[in-house]
């Protein structure tokens, strides 16, 4: 079973690409790079909760 950083990361990996997807749209940068923060925040966050669950079993 997932752990919930696991499931949270990957929310955020999306969200943080719906942001950079937009800024592209609109020309807004600090948008896109919003976006692309909030995707490797996603990643650390899924990482963690897979060590968590690796840790579990």
């Amino acid at each position: 079973m997932m752990e919930k950083d696991e499931i949270k990361g990957k929310g955020k990996q999306i969200k943080g690409k719906v942001r950079e997807e937009a800024g592209k749209l609109t020309g807004d940068r600090t948008e896109q790079v919003k976006g692309k923060v909030e995707q490797v925040e996603g990643k650390v966050q899924e990482e963690i909760g897979k060590l968590k669950r690796k840790a579990k079993d």
